[in-house]
């Protein structure tokens, strides 16, 4: 099972950016996905998550600016953010808990980050 992310990039505060992250391989199935941050130094932190029966939850800093949405068809996450502000700039990771195939246990997998860079 991976995941692989896409969608960062370089934005003017006040901007918009659009983060997807879709899972692939032997998935039986998946439960929480999840977008989170990183920056140099500091601890990784939950941006949002969006639980299979379709709550989602924010981190306080992003509430009402980021939007976390999921094709479960896809096997897919999306971070919609939109009034970016400087202090949003670092590596963002998806992450997921999926029941895989082969084992047949839950586990918990990381995509690799993709790096948000927000200029004043």
């Amino acid at each position: 099972v991976q995941l692989q992310a896409s969608g960062g990039g370089l934005v003017q505060a006040g901007g918009s950016l659009r983060l997807s992250c879709a899972a692939s391989g032997s998935i039986s199935r998946i439960t929480n996905m999840a977008w989170y941050r990183q920056g140099p130094g500091k601890e990784r932190e939950l941006v949002a998550v969006a639980v299979s029966d379709g709550t989602t939850n924010y981190a306080d800093s992003v509430k009402g600016r980021f939007t976390i949405s999921r094709d479960n068809a896809k096997d897919a996450v999306y971070l919609q953010m939109n009034s970016l502000k400087p202090e949003d700039t670092t590596v963002y990771y998806c992450n997921a808990n999926i029941v895989d195939r082969n084992y047949g246990s839950l586990r918990n997998y990381w995509g690799q980050g993709t790096q948000v860079t927000v200029s004043s």
